[in-house]
Protein backbone atom coordinates (compact mmCIF):
# COMPACT_ATOMS: atom_id res chain seq x y z
CA UNK A 1 0.00 0.00 0.00
CA UNK A 2 1.32 3.29 -1.11
CA UNK A 3 1.65 6.57 1.06
CA UNK A 4 -0.84 8.47 -1.17
CA UNK A 5 -3.42 5.47 -0.86
CA UNK A 6 -3.03 5.64 3.11
CA UNK A 7 -2.76 9.21 3.24
CA UNK A 8 -6.04 8.92 1.27
CA UNK A 9 -7.71 6.37 3.70
CA UNK A 10 -6.40 8.50 6.49
CA UNK A 11 -8.54 11.35 5.17
CA UNK A 12 -11.36 9.28 4.59
CA UNK A 13 -11.22 8.12 8.13
CA UNK A 14 -11.23 11.23 9.46
CA UNK A 15 -14.49 12.65 7.52
CA UNK A 16 -16.36 9.89 8.51
CA UNK A 17 -15.14 9.56 11.87
CA UNK A 18 -14.99 12.98 13.40
CA UNK A 19 -15.56 16.37 10.70
CA UNK A 20 -18.60 14.67 9.56
CA UNK A 21 -20.42 14.05 13.16
CA UNK A 22 -18.78 17.54 14.25
CA UNK A 23 -20.32 19.17 10.46
CA UNK A 24 -23.58 17.93 11.91
CA UNK A 25 -23.81 18.41 15.18
CA UNK A 26 -22.76 21.97 14.64
CA UNK A 27 -26.00 22.04 11.99
CA UNK A 28 -28.32 20.89 14.22
CA UNK A 29 -27.27 23.56 16.83
CA UNK A 30 -26.98 26.21 14.62
CA UNK A 31 -30.79 25.44 13.46
CA UNK A 32 -31.99 25.06 16.90
CA UNK A 33 -31.04 28.27 17.14
CA UNK A 34 -32.83 29.85 13.95
CA UNK A 35 -35.63 28.38 15.25
CA UNK A 36 -35.56 29.89 18.59
CA UNK A 37 -34.69 33.04 17.07
CA UNK A 38 -38.10 32.70 15.11
CA UNK A 39 -40.27 31.81 17.54
CA UNK A 40 -40.33 28.29 16.57
CA UNK A 41 -39.28 24.70 17.54
CA UNK A 42 -36.68 22.62 15.58
CA UNK A 43 -39.17 20.48 14.01
CA UNK A 44 -41.62 23.15 13.09
CA UNK A 45 -39.01 24.90 11.72
CA UNK A 46 -37.53 21.74 9.60
CA UNK A 47 -41.09 20.79 8.41
CA UNK A 48 -41.06 24.42 7.57
CA UNK A 49 -38.11 24.01 5.42
CA UNK A 50 -39.03 20.61 4.12
CA UNK A 51 -42.28 22.60 2.88
CA UNK A 52 -39.97 24.76 1.08
CA UNK A 53 -37.91 22.26 -0.26
CA UNK A 54 -40.14 19.92 -1.66
CA UNK A 55 -43.48 22.28 -2.56
CA UNK A 56 -46.73 22.06 -1.50
CA UNK A 57 -47.89 18.66 0.56
CA UNK A 58 -49.98 16.55 2.34
CA UNK A 59 -49.37 16.32 6.19
CA UNK A 60 -49.23 12.74 5.59
CA UNK A 61 -46.39 13.05 2.98
CA UNK A 62 -44.48 15.31 6.20
CA UNK A 63 -45.32 12.75 7.99
CA UNK A 64 -43.90 9.91 5.97
CA UNK A 65 -40.49 12.30 5.62
CA UNK A 66 -40.09 12.74 8.80
CA UNK A 67 -41.34 9.94 10.72
CA UNK A 68 -43.19 11.67 13.20
CA UNK A 69 -47.13 10.60 13.97
CA UNK A 70 -49.69 12.26 12.41
CA UNK A 71 -50.87 13.81 15.79
CA UNK A 72 -47.08 15.82 15.85
CA UNK A 73 -47.59 16.94 12.69
CA UNK A 74 -51.06 18.11 13.36
CA UNK A 75 -49.58 20.30 16.06
CA UNK A 76 -46.91 21.46 13.66
CA UNK A 77 -48.96 22.60 11.13
CA UNK A 78 -51.24 24.27 13.64
CA UNK A 79 -48.36 26.17 15.06
CA UNK A 80 -46.81 27.01 11.69
CA UNK A 81 -50.18 28.51 10.42
CA UNK A 82 -50.60 29.95 13.54
CA UNK A 83 -47.44 32.02 12.71
CA UNK A 84 -47.92 32.63 9.29
CA UNK A 85 -45.77 30.43 7.87
CA UNK A 86 -48.25 28.22 6.25
CA UNK A 87 -51.64 27.84 4.95
CA UNK A 88 -53.79 24.83 4.15
CA UNK A 89 -56.16 24.40 0.93
CA UNK A 90 -58.30 21.67 0.68
CA UNK A 91 -56.73 19.12 -1.83
CA UNK A 92 -58.47 19.24 -5.16
CA UNK A 93 -58.46 15.36 -5.84
CA UNK A 94 -59.09 14.02 -2.32
CA UNK A 95 -61.73 16.03 -0.05
CA UNK A 96 -60.83 14.75 3.09
CA UNK A 97 -57.01 15.76 2.73
CA UNK A 98 -55.37 19.24 3.14
CA UNK A 99 -52.15 20.20 1.11
CA UNK A 100 -49.90 22.55 3.00
CA UNK A 101 -48.82 25.35 0.97
CA UNK A 102 -46.06 28.33 2.26
CA UNK A 103 -47.95 31.57 2.99
CA UNK A 104 -45.14 33.75 2.75
CA UNK A 105 -43.15 34.48 -0.98
CA UNK A 106 -39.90 35.42 1.64
CA UNK A 107 -39.32 34.18 5.20
CA UNK A 108 -38.08 35.77 8.09
CA UNK A 109 -35.70 32.51 8.33
CA UNK A 110 -34.02 34.00 4.92
CA UNK A 111 -33.03 37.42 7.25
CA UNK A 112 -31.64 34.94 10.32
CA UNK A 113 -29.72 32.17 8.10
CA UNK A 114 -28.62 34.87 5.38
CA UNK A 115 -25.25 35.74 7.22
CA UNK A 116 -24.21 32.17 7.24
CA UNK A 117 -25.14 31.70 3.69
CA UNK A 118 -22.77 34.73 2.93
CA UNK A 119 -20.02 33.46 5.12
CA UNK A 120 -20.23 30.03 3.36
CA UNK A 121 -20.05 32.05 0.11
CA UNK A 122 -16.91 33.59 0.35
CA UNK A 123 -15.42 30.37 1.82
CA UNK A 124 -16.15 28.71 -1.10
CA UNK A 125 -14.78 31.25 -3.20
CA UNK A 126 -11.11 29.32 -2.19
CA UNK A 127 -12.06 26.30 -3.87
CA UNK A 128 -11.54 25.74 -7.45
CA UNK A 129 -14.22 24.35 -9.57
CA UNK A 130 -13.21 20.99 -9.39
CA UNK A 131 -13.26 20.91 -5.91
CA UNK A 132 -16.70 22.84 -6.10
CA UNK A 133 -17.93 19.60 -7.94
CA UNK A 134 -16.32 17.16 -5.66
CA UNK A 135 -17.80 18.98 -2.57
CA UNK A 136 -21.34 19.61 -4.24
CA UNK A 137 -21.30 15.68 -5.32
CA UNK A 138 -20.46 14.60 -1.92
CA UNK A 139 -23.15 16.98 -0.05
CA UNK A 140 -25.89 15.73 -2.73
CA UNK A 141 -24.89 11.71 -2.45
CA UNK A 142 -24.28 11.92 1.75
CA UNK A 143 -27.88 13.98 1.83
CA UNK A 144 -29.36 10.97 0.07
CA UNK A 145 -27.73 8.34 2.01
CA UNK A 146 -28.68 10.13 5.28
CA UNK A 147 -32.23 9.98 3.75
CA UNK A 148 -32.14 6.46 3.28
CA UNK A 149 -30.56 5.54 6.29
CA UNK A 150 -33.28 7.41 8.33
CA UNK A 151 -35.92 5.48 6.71
CA UNK A 152 -34.07 2.13 7.11
CA UNK A 153 -33.58 2.94 10.97
CA UNK A 154 -37.21 3.75 11.57
CA UNK A 155 -37.96 0.49 9.65
CA UNK A 156 -35.61 -1.62 12.24
CA UNK A 157 -36.58 0.18 15.34
CA UNK A 158 -40.54 -0.61 14.35
CA UNK A 159 -39.54 -3.83 13.89
CA UNK A 160 -37.68 -4.44 16.02
CA UNK A 161 -39.99 -3.41 18.67
CA UNK A 162 -42.43 -5.85 17.69
CA UNK A 163 -39.80 -8.53 18.08
CA UNK A 164 -39.28 -7.50 21.86
CA UNK A 165 -42.73 -7.20 22.62
CA UNK A 166 -43.19 -10.69 21.18
CA UNK A 167 -40.20 -12.07 23.21
CA UNK A 168 -41.65 -10.76 26.70
CA UNK A 169 -44.46 -12.26 25.76
CA UNK A 170 -43.47 -15.77 25.32
CA UNK A 171 -41.76 -17.63 28.11
CA UNK A 172 -38.55 -18.75 27.96
CA UNK A 173 -37.72 -22.66 27.97
CA UNK A 174 -36.25 -22.45 31.46
CA UNK A 175 -38.49 -20.15 32.95
CA UNK A 176 -41.59 -22.39 32.06
CA UNK A 177 -40.33 -24.82 34.68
Amino acid sequence: MGAARKSKQVLAGEIVGRLARRHSTAVVLFHHAVAERLGLGPTDHKCLDLLRERGAMAGSDLCAITGLTSGAITGVVARLERAGYLRREADPHDGRKQVLHLALERSPIQDVIDPLRKDVAALLENFDSHQLTAIAEFLARTTDLIYRHAALLRGETISDLGRIRVARRTPSPTSAK
